[in-house]
């Protein structure tokens, strides 16, 4: 046989077992979906889009995106989740505890990255913060903790103040436990709280009409994504009540509130982004210990203090990690 037809025989022999290897050697090309469970669009859509981007995520291109909101429906939660896992979608990602609950009723093998949560082992969402187990991780915030600072705070920012309002949502799972740890705090600054219930199905307008028939000097907004979803309608009504008012995140006060003191809602997105590109690369959710945010900012917004009467001490002043003017 001609050395030339040998050497054909050869490449191609060669090239019949070296093609399996190259084929399973390449990355797949199957776009990730991801589930997003949370109340309606908003700022916290927006910072978690900045986070995908950041990461490198491009929607429509190397990921694909299944969103599911409740507009308020919480009684839907279940059903929006079941959707998602119906969907086969790579990793589910849940804004707030009950949609957190919600998506692991739903499914026990698609990965939960939680984000928005007090204590997820107190409320029953993982087993401890180290080992979550099964198959939740994702990012939680010291509730308790926070509430108590954002009770100082307004107490300093209003010395005169001895009744202060408390919007919660009793629904959520973290709200009771914040009000009990408000109370312990309320009672060494001869504060008394008046917690105002804020169902979701409620007319914001009637809920504000509890605060009015008890004067208060102040008001402590706890964190929920109904109330956030819903922030330009709050902050109107609280400016409309004259009242001096304290939150969680940064954009209330960038909308006209008062102050703020807790995380940055990019930081916990960008923790959360960076736990779903892990499972994304194969590390089990199980593998993944749940973060908590240790770093939170003080914003306070010197206009609104104006127009309130309110003048801040020096003290409170430098504390800030930002004064808008």
């Amino acid at each position: 046989m001609p050395i030339s037809a040998v050497r054909l025989i050869v490449t191609l022999a060669l090239g019949i077992l070296v093609a399996p290897l190259l084929c399973a050697a390449q990355p797949s090309s199957k776009v990730p979906r991801i589930g997003y469970l949370g109340d309606t669009p908003g700022p916290l859509l927006a910072a978690f889009r900045r986070a995908l981007r950041e990461h490198g995520y491009v929607e429509g291109q190397n990921i694909a995106m299944e969103y599911r909101w409740v507009e308020g429906q919480h009684e839907r939660l279940h059903d929006l989740a079941a959707e998602l896992v119906h969907s086969q979608v790579d990793v589910i990602i849940t804004a707030g505890t009950q949609a957190s609950r919600a998506a692991k009723h739903a499914t026990s093998t698609i990965p939960v990255v939680i984000a928005h949560v007090g204590n997820p082992v107190e409320t029953g969402l993982v087993a401890s913060f180290a080992r979550p187990g099964g198959n939740l991780t994702g990012v939680s915030l010291i509730a308790a903790e926070l509430v108590e600072k954002q009770l100082e705070l307004l107490k300093e920012a209003v010395p005169r103040a001895t009744r202060v309002a408390v919007f919660w949502n009793s629904a959520n799972p973290s709200h009771g436990r914040d009000l009990q740890a408000l109370q312990r705090t309320a009672s060494g600054f001869g504060l008394r709280l008046y917690p105002v219930d804020f169902q979701p199905a409620q007319d914001f307008e009637r809920a504000f009409s509890a605060i009015t028939t008890e004067p208060v000097d102040g008001l402590l907004v706890l964190q929920d994504p109904h109330f956030f979803a819903h922030l330009p309608q709050i902050v109107a009504l609280v400016a409309q009540s004259r009242l001096p008012s304290m939150y969680l995140y940064r954009e209330w006060v960038e909308a006209g509130a008062l102050m703020s003191y807790g995380p940055s809602i990019h930081e916990v997105y960008r923790r959360v982004v960076t736990l779903m590109d892990k499972i994304l690369k194969g590390t089990k959710p199980t593998d993944l210990p749940v973060e908590q945010v240790m770093r939170f900012e003080f914003v306070i917004n010197l206009k609104t203090a104006t127009a309130l009467g309110i003048t801040f001490s020096p003290s409170l002043l430098v504390f800030a990690d930002e004064v808008i003017r």
